[in-house]
């Protein structure tokens, strides 16, 4: 049997840090953010479809798109951010649909879908349980200040264009406080791994 995590948190938060704590320990990573690149690449049909909408502008002299041209376009343009989800969210979803199709088939035992907006997107209804990656928001703050370089209110901004981490925490199943050390953060995701393979040993 297959165990579908859903996997997300808030920008600096540390999803990715926990992410790698499960792929060091065999969990399969199915990666929102590398599906979404995948599906961009030069002669995509993703790609073409951002063209039809944003332009040739995005593209370089390659043809491969210029993120940081997109992401200017779309940030803080709510009109702009819709015509950018109608473009690729189809593509990404049924491309996410058919890997954890794939992955049952193949009956592997854990895999975690690694997405920053899992709960914006609805991708919860394709999961066996959602774990949340939480920070105090003061930290989030200066965590990703100190990440990105950006200024206080850059920061705040990016944050607030997601839903805040205190509400995605109220709808988990496994909530990993990441606001101490590595080790701290790693010690939680060990301890419900073991749980959860003893759970599964027991069946």
């Amino acid at each position: 049997m297959t165990l579908i995590l859903g996997l997300t948190g808030g920008i600096a938060s540390g999803k990715s840090t926990v992410s790698r704590f499960l792929a060091a320990r065999g969990a399969v990573v199915e990666d929102g953010d590398l599906v979404a690149r995948r599906l961009v690449r030069p002669h995509s049909a993703g790609l073409a479809r951002l063209v039809a909408v944003f332009g040739s502008g995005i593209l370089d002299d390659r043809g491969q798109l210029k993120r940081a041209e997109l992401g200017r376009q779309v940030f803080g343009n709510p009109v702009a951010e819709a015509k950018l989800n109608a473009a690729l969210s189809p593509l990404i979803h049924r491309e996410i649909l058919f890997d954890l199709h794939q992955a049952r088939l193949a009956r592997v035992p854990l895999v975690v879908l690694d997405l920053p907006l899992l709960y914006e997107g609805g991708y919860q209804d394709q999961c066996d349980a959602v774990m949340v990656v939480t920070v105090s928001p003061a930290t989030q703050l200066a965590r990703l200040m100190a990440r990105n370089g950006y200024d206080r209110e850059t920061a705040k901004r990016r944050i607030a264009a997601q839903w805040p981490l205190a509400k995605k925490a109220a709808l988990a199943d496994v909530v990993i406080d990441n606001e101490g050390s590595r080790a701290a953060t790693e010690a939680q995701v060990l301890t419900w791994l073991a749980r959860w393979w003893r759970r599964r040993s027991s069946k």
